[in-house]
């Protein structure tokens, strides 16, 4: 009895398992945020090119809680290449729509947001081999004031996201 029991077990992590790989992602990692995200600080994500010949998707993955009260949100975004190169990209995302809601997926008041970094316009290729490192920095303001937002509420988590684009 005991037997059928741990092979049941084995099957049903086994079926959870399979479900849950996303065999898309070649890089997706979160680092967390205590409590709040100050604006010095930087998320930073290394990872290996996955090859120089295939399109990729890069995404910036966030989950934040209600207690994110802005609409929109500003990010720079550098990605160093293995040659030395930087792109530095300001970015904004829409958080919220016109009545308040929070957008992203999620049933409780954590959401998580997949937002577009790399391969939207135009097919991505990693033309260089080798170590690529992507920065992440909030550059939050609030109307009227010319100091940014120095500890950013809400942000639970921060994350970045390769996947092989789908053709």
């Amino acid at each position: 009895m005991l037997r059928k029991i741990n092979r049941l077990f084995l099957v049903v992590i086994s079926c959870f398992l399979f479900t849950n790989c996303d065999s898309n992602a070649v890089f997706d990692t979160y680092k967390s945020v205590p409590n709040q995200w100050h604006k010095d600080s930087i998320a930073t994500f290394n990872f290996k090119a996955p090859d120089t010949s295939n399109s990729y998707n890069l995404y910036v993955n966030l989950r934040n809680t209600d207690a994110y009260k802005f609409s929109n949100l500003f990010l720079i975004v550098e990605m160093n290449y293995p040659n030395g190169k930087v792109v530095k990209d300001t970015l904004e995302y829409k958080m919220a729509a016109p009545n308040g809601e929070l957008l992203g997926t999620g049933f409780s008041d954590l959401k998580e947001n997949k937002l577009w970094f790399k391969g939207y316009k135009e097919p991505f290729v990693f033309n260089e081999e080798g170590d690529y490192t992507v920065n992440i920095q909030h550059a939050m303001r609030s109307n009227g004031v010319v100091n940014g937002v120095e500890n950013l509420q809400g942000i639970t988590d921060i994350g970045f996201r390769v996947e092989q684009a789908q053709k």
